[in-house]
């Protein structure tokens, strides 16, 4: 009887068993690391997914297909491979999972980086490349960048002047706070709201980049909910929700009349204000919708920017030589000059090699936002099921020695000499993504990030304290962070004047 009652309690995972050994043999599916039943691979992540799935690849090759609980999901590790789901298969691959983080914190997924594909997704796109993002939109705010910029440059300077130490991390999360706070919501959020305000961008964005094990495992679902992760994200939705209601309906009371396509400088909720009262784009955008795109836009300009001068200036100070060679472009360039503007930026080319070389070897988004494969079909000669889940990561693509010579060392002087560009064009370099699912904001975060490097270099010497050792270690979650303070030491720069 004992047996008989085994039996019974086992014949369910047999038959599990049976059905994934079946499913690998009828389907010329990628090649696969063993998983375990009912869990799949999802105990293979580790703190750090970007780099454990950059160690598999090393066996399993540029194409990989992995099992989050029942949940199929197809690692892209090379150019080549990239390439194919974001360009030769783009359409296909167009579609975003449904996550139930994102739907409790982004208004059901209603904003442009996880709504599914479809027409709501290619509407508040092209609102948001033609009235957000556009070239137009973006010089228009050329003003606003550097005025906080230049408000960077007071606050290391009175660090100097105070012989204290510069806290680069906080440095420039507040700039990119900032620029972000008057580009998408009009002001600078300071004080007891701000800093309420950014405490709640932060969990935000460790929310997002947590695994919900009900994602993959719907009859685990509770374990969220016990956890607490979705009481978490129940109450930053609410918070972030009251606040943004308020800057919207501060905006109403001031009425502005705004005009959508003339260059002058309005901000976004200003803008989608417009459209929405105007329906000038030809169909109706709704209140969810219009706080959906401000979260949208005010997180993407903040986390990732942020993300990426922290790196650039870490690896400036790890590599003391790269740092003077960018010093001597920027101010053979601009001369006396003590401030510079975005004019002074086309011609400085080892500053975009520079910000390329860490954008390859830090990529923000390490994992970018994870595809779903609407239909099946084949990639690189496997059989790719619809409903796959898709994981590009730009981590391992950016290092993978058949694309990069050295691919470990910081050396920007190979941007001298090649056309690579981070545009997504080049599937070597794709910390942006590529295809319909990129980032539009392209443009808008590399002229930031180049002006506050530019100016950082120029108007300060940098070295670190007491001559120790950089700690390069990183924080998980869906951008990786450096996981210690950046802190330096800024010394003003003299200008030689003739």
């Amino acid at each position: 009887m004992l047996f008989f009652i085994l039996f019974l309690l086992f014949l369910p995972l047999i038959f599990i068993i049976k059905r994934y050994s079946n499913a690998s043999t009828t389907k010329n599916s990628p090649p696969s690391p063993p998983r375990l039943p009912l869990l799949g691979n999802l105990h293979q992540l580790g703190l750090f997914p970007h780099r454990t799935l950059h160690a598999l690849a090393q066996t399993y090759g540029p194409l990989m297909l992995l099992h989050f609980g029942n949940v199929p999901v197809l690692v892209v590790s090379s150019s080549e491979a990239a390439r194919e789901v974001m360009k030769t298969h783009d359409i296909v691959f167009s579609d975003r999972p449904q996550r139930k983080m994102n739907d409790i914190l982004l208004y059901g997924s209603k904003d442009l980086a996880s709504s599914t594909y479809g027409e709501y997704w290619r509407q508040i796109r092209s609102l948001s490349v033609l009235h957000l993002l556009s070239t137009k939109r973006v010089q228009s705010f050329r003003g606003v960048r550097e005025e906080e910029t230049a408000r960077m440059m007071e606050n290391v300077r009175k660090c100097c002047s105070d012989s204290l130490h510069v806290n680069l991390t906080d440095t420039c999360a507040a700039f990119t706070n900032d620029v972000a706070c008057r580009v998408a919501l009009g002001r600078r959020y300071r004080g007891g709201e701000g800093r309420e305000f950014q405490k709640l961008l932060l969990e935000f964005g460790e929310l997002l980049g947590a695994v919900s094990v009900g994602d993959y495992l719907p009859w685990l679902d509770w374990v969220d909910k016990v956890s607490g992760l979705f009481g978490r994200g129940h109450r930053v939705a609410k918070h972030l929700d009251q606040f943004i209601s308020e800057v919207i309906e501060e905006h109403v009371m001031n009425g502005r009349d705004v005009d959508v396509d003339t260059e002058e400088q309005n901000d976004f909720v200003d803008v989608l204000l417009s459209v929405e009262n105007s329906n000038s784009t030809g169909y109706p955008v709704d209140r969810t919708a219009i706080k959906a795109l401000i979260l949208d836009m005010f997180v993407a300009g903040t986390d990732t920017t942020h993300t990426a001068l922290e790196w650039t200036m870490s690896e400036l100070l790890k590599h003391p030589t790269v740092m003077h060679k960018l010093q001597d472009e920027v101010r053979s360039l601009v001369g006396d000059s003590t401030h510079i503007t975005e004019d002074d930026l086309g011609q400085m080319n080892y500053l975009k090699a520079v910000i390329k070389e860490s954008f390859r070897l830090h990529p923000p988004v390490p994992l970018l936002v994870p595809r779903k494969c609407m239909e099946d079909i084949k990639v690189k000669g496997y059989d790719i099921a619809a409903g796959t889940q898709v994981l590009v990561n730009a981590f391992a693509i950016a290092r993978d020695p058949s694309s990069w010579d050295q691919p470990l060392e910081f050396k920007p002087e190979r941007f001298l000499r090649s056309s690579i560009d981070l545009k997504g064009h080049d599937f070597e370099l794709i910390p942006f993504g590529a295809g319909r699912r990129g980032c539009p904001g392209i443009v808008f975060a590399m002229t930031t990030i180049e002006m506050a490097i530019a100016n950082l270099v120029h108007q300060f010497d940098w070295s670190l304290p007491g001559g120790e050792d950089l700690d390069m270690s990183e924080t998980n979650g869906l951008a990786v962070h450096r996981k210690s303070p950046l802190i330096a030491v800024a010394t003003a720069y003299t200008y030689q004047r003739n």
